[in-house]
């Protein structure tokens, strides 16, 4: 074999390694930034369950308060209400 045809062989399979090492490097960055993509709404995910639940939370709590603490009506309902309710009486 020539000197010049086993230049060629060794650029063109160095050439192929280096090619086949890149897409090899490029997957895995791409695979790397979809796990991460992955993680983040997994994040998200919890956050808003976290959110959810202390809102749900706050909810019965004003029930409760609500069932404890009898609420008067505001002061507008009370004389639209309470002005027809007394000259009745």
């Amino acid at each position: 074999m020539s000197r010049a045809s086993k230049l060629t062989l060794a650029a063109t399979g160095l050439g192929t390694a280096g090619i086949v090492f890149f897409v090899h490097w490029s997957q895995e960055q791409e695979r790397s930034a979809m796990h991460k993509g992955v993680e983040r709404d997994v994040e998200k995910q919890r956050i808003r369950q976290e959110r959810q639940a202390e809102f749900e939370m706050q909810r019965r709590l004003e029930e409760e308060y609500r069932k404890m603490q009898h609420v008067s009506p505001s002061a507008e309902a009370s004389n639209s209400g309470g002005s027809n309710q007394s000259q009745g009486s």
